[in-house]
């Protein structure tokens, strides 16, 4: 069954493809919310125009990849009139072979939302009987069973999406209502028929990147949130630890003017106001360790990673990925190379390190929490009994293997090729792997947050709760609503799995901005 995960509610109408203007946020509102998609006017007279160019094609027998040619190295390889319907099943399923574990359930609807929109564009050749079966198939809750891996992410994501077109023609596998089964039998629950495919299109439908950019969409979207909720977890562990907030203060940010590091650090002095904990320079200490003092260098360096992250998958969701290309106003049909990955696989490697240091700096904060010697008074471990009870030790321990995997997670997947097709196809991006480990490394700082967060909580009871921020406060009452003091020693696993999903809901973030103010 697909991975459970969660995401903030956003509440809209339907979502129109029309190939150019879907933004990240919509992209999760279908995943995540079950929000409807249409294709617009315009959209429907471009992928029209589109097919009956095809349809010329055929007729007059031009030569033209992958409708009257084989693929990749069989692209020499000249298809009859006859055979080109044969073609487009046979591609399908030989090509439908990837392996694992399916992708969520969330992936796949967005995977197949950004295919629909590519193919909204118009330059695809698919008919428009075809493209409405897959809105109707997401709008109709039935999801392929996509196996996540087997994509090399430059002939686009052909063993994935080659699942998804399994489906459409009645075969493969699909989730409706909870079971999985036989594609023909999904679509029949659901009240749909399926196609058999046409000329060029089983290479529409494959030749793309919506693998990755769905997983990298997801995943951005997701890191957004934890950076964000991150400046109030380190707020509230700077105030257990009796913090100088004064390294915030406006005047070192505009010394160093990145926009995200000004950012952070208003976010920390709207989040401190009104703490009775923190201390100025020189009342403890003259100057806090890096984890504390550095927060709006480090949580505004990630901050620009997801700008540029963000930026990319803006370009990607909107585009046409797939070969060749066919532009119905100028008559032209061009064999190019937007499939392949490389942009994506760079921005999902950037994405991977930028949200590995998020969690690196929040396992430092949670070790000066729990350790004696750089606590400042905290028991050790945060134990009521210490020497008795273990307190919350083994949570550091957590959190230090969850920041080590994400080193091993974040070796760039991009910087590898192995050449395919003969060497026809001799440079590939690495994308999907890229992406699917960006996930990885995003819900692992979930959890990495969600240690510091229980920690922090605990903290703030032996400091005194009743002196924290107002802001802070609103987060320690909410963690506090799910993870009771630990008076004494018991399993924390499940609580710390409740914060980590938690920490992207959007309710949390709300009732600590309802009373900070918006936050960057």
């Amino acid at each position: 069954m697909f991975a459970k995960q969660t995401e903030p509610v956003r509440r809209m109408s339907r979502i129109v493809l029309d190939g150019s203007r879907i933004t990240p946020e919509d992209v999760a509102a279908v995943a995540f919310n079950n929000v409807s998609v249409f294709l617009g006017d315009e959209a429907v007279k471009r992928v029209v125009a589109c097919r009956r160019m095809v349809e010329e094609l055929v007729r007059t027998g031009k030569v033209v990849y992958g409708v009257t040619t084989g693929f990749g190295k069989f692209s020499d390889v000249h298809i009859s009139s006859e055979d080109a319907v044969e073609l487009q099943a046979n591609l399908i399923r030989s090509h439908a072979c990837a392996v694992g574990q399916p992708l969520p359930e969330p992936t796949v609807r967005a995977l197949m939302m950004l295919r629909a929109n590519a193919l909204a564009k118009g330059h695809s050749g698919i008919r428009l009987k075809t493209l409405q079966l897959l809105v109707d198939c997401l709008n109709h809750g039935v999801h392929p069973v996509i196996p996540e891996q087997g994509s090399l992410g430059a002939s686009g994501d052909l063993a994935p999406l080659s699942h998804l077109a399994l489906v459409l023609m009645g075969e493969g596998e699909a989730f409706f209502q909870g079971k999985r089964l036989p594609g023909a039998k999904a679509l029949a629950k659901a009240g749909l028929k399926p196609v058999s495919l046409k000329e060029k299109e089983g290479l529409a439908l494959i030749n793309g990147t919506q693998a990755m950019t769905s997983t990298g969409t997801l995943a951005v979207v997701k890191a957004e949130r934890l950076a964000k909720i991150a400046d109030v977890i380190a707020s509230l562990t700077l105030e257990c630890l009796r913090g100088i907030p004064e390294a915030f203060a406006d005047e070192v940010q505009r010394a160093r003017p990145y926009p995200e590091q000004v950012g952070v650090a208003g976010n920390l002095r709207a989040l401190l106001k009104g703490s009775e904990l923190i201390t100025r320079q020189g009342e403890i200490r003259v100057q806090d360790a890096y984890s504390l003092r550095c927060l709006p260098q480090v949580h505004g360096a990630t901050r620009q990673v997801l700008g540029y992250v963000k930026e990319k998958i803006a370009v990607e969701i909107n585009a046409a990925t797939d070969n060749p290309l066919l532009f119905a106003d100028e008559d032209k049909v061009i064999s190019g190379g937007n499939f392949h990955g490389q942009p994506i696989a760079l921005a999902m490697d950037f994405l991977k390190m930028g949200m590995s240091e998020l969690a690196n700096i929040s396992e430092r904060r949670t070790e000066r929490l729990v350790n004696p010697t750089l606590s400042g008074g905290l028991p050790a471990f945060l134990s009521r009994q210490p020497g008795m009870a273990s307190g919350l030790m083994i949570l550091q321990y957590v959190s230090a293997s969850l920041v080590s995997e994400n080193k091993v997670l974040a070796h760039p997947a991009s910087v590898d090729s192995i050449p395919s097709s003969a060497n026809q196809e001799d440079h590939v991006s690495m994308g999907t792997t890229a992406a699917r480990h960006a996930a990885q490394v995003v819900d692992n700082v979930a959890k990495v947050l969600a240690i510091e967060l229980i920690c922090a909580a605990e903290a703030a009871d032996f400091v005194g709760a009743d002196g924290l921020a107002p802001a802070t406060r609103a987060l320690y009452e909410k963690v506090r609503a799910i993870v009771p003091p630990v008076v004494a020693d018991r399993s924390t696993s499940r609580e710390i799995e409740s914060v980590a999903s938690a920490l992207l809901d959007g309710e949390w973030l709300a009732a600590v901005e309802a009373v900070s103010g918006p936050l960057f």
